[in-house]
């Protein structure tokens, strides 16, 4: 019979009386809790439960995952209806100007106070697409009503109406910002990521809910159910095993000096990863194709002979034709997923950067040049590896298109959705061992130094 984990082996067993990280938990669990609780206040003057009608008769749009991403606040149009959206496209955006504006360059060699300044400038964006957004969102829901009975969703439309909400959805995009840097530097984890995760979790239990009401009814077959099952566990394991994925370039060292001693020919590796832009392209080319949608429904329907009509029209037929199943949506989603992909990529890796260090550092790739033969031997190998990571993210994200159309599948199987809650559960649980090595590393010291501090009466 096996013996059981002592406490070395099981860091686990700590937790009770490592205080600082049971507090952070704590506090993440009690920063959720209030985002769930906005997610139920709603912005005045609207009708609650015409927008929840109003919202299911828009079932299989891109409306669901920006709803799933808030967690249901967008079906209630609660003040956290655009949820960190607005943050994340700001923050693409900034750090996209970044790498081509020079003084926003000089800024990032700056240190800490660059870094402090493309911070601001990143919230001041927050804000301006945020009220942007709240105002076509404000605009476009002022003359909508049910299918059924024809209630109005805006009790009182008008400008008031429009300040109250561009206010509320504004200072409720700004609250979650707030919210999510307080959960980073307080808690564990990165705090926007944690925030879209919680939202998509929260939907969970209604999406198993709805299939197993439809296994039961006899609407879902179950050999099928049992399928897409095994397909949600595959995509799981899929993603685990690729978000893990690493090409390690063997480095070699010359002859180095450390102290008294002298090493030889010491080999180490450059780790690259397979997905290094993470969830940012789906996330941004999902924007990216709402755009079109966003910019219809805030024109109306415009009616007439004058190009603001003719322009309306057309962005409905565009929109229409980017509907979640239709061809052009899935080639056009692939299409902005790779070329995210790329170019995200491309800014947050630099290659002769990274050869410059290698060469600073005496390191050298076997049979490759020092310089700039290295610089373009490790872009070729990163071009080839974000290639496989942007099929991998089209494959995962497409996933959920065609269990929807296909099967019937509710929206939350598979696809990004999926994706973002693997991914963020394992940045978390990587983020607590850190905590708990920390904190081991931390007692064994203090230990230490009592020890020496009762032989020879002083610290050393």
């Amino acid at each position: 019979m096996a013996n059981p984990p002592t406490p070395a082996q099981n860091p686990l067993a700590n937790l009770g009386r490592m205080t600082e990280l049971r507090d952070r938990l704590i506090f993440v669990v009690l920063a959720l809790i209030v985002f769930r609780l906005g997610t139920f206040v709603p912005v005045p003057g609207v009708n609650p439960q015409a927008m929840t009608q109003l919202m299911d008769s828009q079932g299989g749009t891109i409306l669901d995952m920006f709803n799933m991403f808030s967690g249901g606040a967008l079906e209630r149009l609660s003040v956290f209806a655009l949820n960190v959206v607005p943050y994340i496209s700001a923050s693409i955006i900034i750090q996209l100007m970044a790498t081509m504006v020079p003084s926003m360059q000089a800024w990032r060699k700056e240190g800490e106070a660059g870094r402090r300044r493309i911070s601001q400038l990143t919230r001041y964006g927050a804000v301006g697409l945020a009220a942007f957004q709240a105002f076509g969102v404000a605009i476009a829901l002022q003359s909508q009503t049910t299918a059924a009975g024809g209630f109005p969703v805006v009790v009182n439309p008008g400008p008031a109406f429009i300040i109250s909400a561009v206010i509320g959805l504004t200072a409720g995009t700004m609250f979650l910002m707030w919210l999510g840097e307080q959960i980073t530097e307080r808690g564990v984890g990165n705090g926007i990521s944690l925030i879209i995760f919680a939202g998509i979790v929260a939907g969970l239990p209604s999406a198993v809910g709805m299939s197993l009401q439809k296994l039961a009814s006899g609407e879902l077959n179950v050999f099928i159910g049992i399928g897409i099952l095994i397909v949600v566990v595959a995509t799981i394991l899929f993603v685990v095993f690729m978000e893990r994925g690493q090409r390690r370039i063997t480095v070699n060292y010359a002859r180095r000096m450390g102290g008294s001693r002298a090493y030889n020919n010491q080999s180490s590796h450059l780790p690259l990863k397979i997905n290094m832009s993470g969830v940012i392209p789906a996330i941004f080319a999902s924007s990216f194709i709402m755009f079109p949608a966003t910019i219809a429904a805030m024109g109306g329907n415009i009616s007439g002979e004058g190009w603001l009509a003719q322009l309306s029209t057309f962005l409905r037929r565009v929109s229409n034709l980017l509907m979640p199943g239709e061809p052009l949506y899935l080639v056009t989603f692939a299409t902005l997923i790779i070329v995210f992909s790329f170019f995200y990529t491309a800014m947050v890796f630099n290659s002769a950067e990274t050869a410059e260090n290698l060469k600073k550092s005496g390191a050298l790739i076997p049979g490759i040049r020092p310089g700039k033969s290295t610089a373009d031997y490790v872009d070729g190998v990163m071009t080839r590896l974000t290639g496989i990571g942007a099929l991998y993210l089209v494959a995962v994200c497409l996933l959920p298109t065609i269990l929807q159309t296909g099967w019937n599948v509710p929206f939350y199987f598979g696809g990004t959705s999926l994706l973002i809650v693997v991914v963020v559960v394992m940045d978390f649980t990587a983020q607590i061992q850190a905590h708990l090595v920390s904190s081991q590393y931390e007692s064994l010291l203090k230990k230490t130094n009592l020890k020496n501090y009762g032989r020879s009466g002083s610290v050393r």
